[in-house]
C-alpha cells in the first residue's frame, strides 16, 4: 500500500453538499462527472446504477474527498457514530473556531463547540454535513 488515495460520501443533493464541503469547509471541487455503465455496475454490484461524483482535496494532501449523488439506486441514511465500519471523515484545518462560527452560522450543527484534546496537541469539533454524516475538524496545535 502506497497512499490513502479517497474517501467517497454519498449525498443526496450536489449543489447542497459542495455548498458546504466547498464554500464552507474550504475544499477545492473538480468539475462534476456523471458515471453510468457496465463497468460502474459491476465495481458496485449494482444494476444501472447512476451516479454523480465531484472530488475534493484540500491544500496539502494527495487525499481526496469524492462526493457521489445516486440517480439510482436511492441512496439510504447516514451511519451514527458508533456503527461498524467507516462513521466520519477527520480533516484537518486551520482556525477551528473561525471555522466552526462560519458553520454554525449557516445552520449547521455540532457535537461540542471546538475543545483541546487532552494532550494538548489538537483542537477538535465534530459536526455534520447536510446529510447527517459526521465530520471530525482537526486543528493541530503549537505545542510550547
Amino acid at each position: 500500500m502506497t497512499s490513502i488515495r479517497h474517501v467517497g460520501i454519498v449525498v443526496s443533493d450536489m449543489d447542497v453538499s459542495l455548498a458546504f464541503y466547498r464554500d464552507l469547509i474550504g475544499l477545492r471541487d473538480a468539475p462534476i462527472a456523471m458515471e453510468t455503465g457496465s463497468f460502474l455496475d459491476g465495481l458496485l454490484g449494482m444494476t444501472d446504477a447512476r451516479v454523480a461524483t465531484a472530488k475534493l482535496a484540500g491544500e496539502n494532501g494527495p487525499a481526496v474527498l469524492e462526493l457521489l449523488c445516486f440517480g439510482s439506486p436511492a441512496a439510504t441514511p447516514a451511519t451514527p457514530l458508533n456503527a461498524i465500519g467507516p462513521t466520519h471523515i477527520a480533516l484537518t484545518v486551520t482556525n477551528l473556531d473561525r471555522l466552526y462560527d462560519r458553520i454554525v452560522a449557516a445552520g449547521y450543527k455540532f457535537n461540542a463547540a471546538p475543545r483541546i484534546s487532552p494532550d494538548g496537541g489538537a483542537k477538535v469539533a465534530f459536526c455534520r454535513d447536510p446529510d447527517g454524516t459526521y465530520l471530525e475538524l482537526v486543528e493541530i496545535q503549537e505545542k510550547t
